[in-house]
């Protein structure tokens, strides 16, 4: 077992474990988006940096195991300061429009802002261009929506061993697509949902065809039966 600090708690846990699961485990809580708690860590988005007492820099708490004697602390005026200015930069390339957004009120990334309290867009400036990909018969694809995480990648891989969706180009135009950026409904995508069910923003998302039930509802030369997926 290991003994270690965090925020003045003393806790023992085992050899191995990561500072942010130390913290969980402790009932203290360290924001995160890219995080999934025992499937992926990937230290992606840097959110849940905290702060170690002899350090120099700032660590990602879910990338970081524990050291004997260590001492954390996860929300410091300097953590605090640094995990606002990470956010705003993935917000200055992120789509504005949440009152129409289909996550809106579910969505991860706008309940982090709250948390963290952004409530302006200081970074301006080059943004990404947005493609939507609608060719698949269960997912859409939003790639400006998307923030990088790579929750979908870890589980499209490594849960569902499909091996669909990867990290395609690099720096600024790094996205988030099948091999060669082919549409989704053109590669051997098992439909399964479960990237939409792990994306925290509206990037991914269940193709909607609410409009199509009502055309048909509406038509009185159909005789409409709606079944509806588990």
């Amino acid at each position: 077992m290991v003994s270690l600090t965090i925020n003045g708690k003393r806790l023992s846990v085992e050899e191995g474990t990561t500072v942010l699961d130390a913290a969980r485990a402790a009932d203290i809580q360290i924001p995160t988006l890219c995080n999934l708690e025992d499937v992926h860590q990937a230290g992606a988005c840097r959110i849940c940096v905290v702060e170690v007492e002899g350090a120099r820099n700032l660590q990602a708490s879910c990338m970081l195991p524990v050291r004997e004697g260590m001492v954390v602390r996860t929300n410091s005026g300097r953590v605090r300061r640094a995990r606002k200015v990470l956010y705003e930069l993935m917000l200055s390339d992120h789509p504005r429009d949440c009152l129409t957004c289909y996550r809106n009120q579910s969505c991860e990334f706008q309940e982090l802002g709250h948390l963290i309290q952004v409530w302006d867009f200081r970074f301006e400036g080059e943004r990404s261009k947005t493609k939507v990909d609608a060719s698949s018969a269960s997912i859409v694809r939003d790639s400006g929506k998307c923030i990088l995480c790579r929750r979908c990648v870890t589980v499209c891989n490594e849960i569902q061993e499909a091996g669909v969706l990867n990290v395609q180009r690099r720096g600024f135009h790094t996205v988030i697509a099948p091999a060669a950026e082919l549409p989704l409904g053109s590669v051997n995508c098992a439909n399964c949902g479960q990237c939409v069910m792990v994306c925290p923003v509206a990037a991914l998302r269940v193709q909607d065809h609410v409009d199509r039930v009502w055309e048909a509802l509406a038509d009185p030369a159909k005789r409409v039966v709606v079944q509806t997926a588990p």
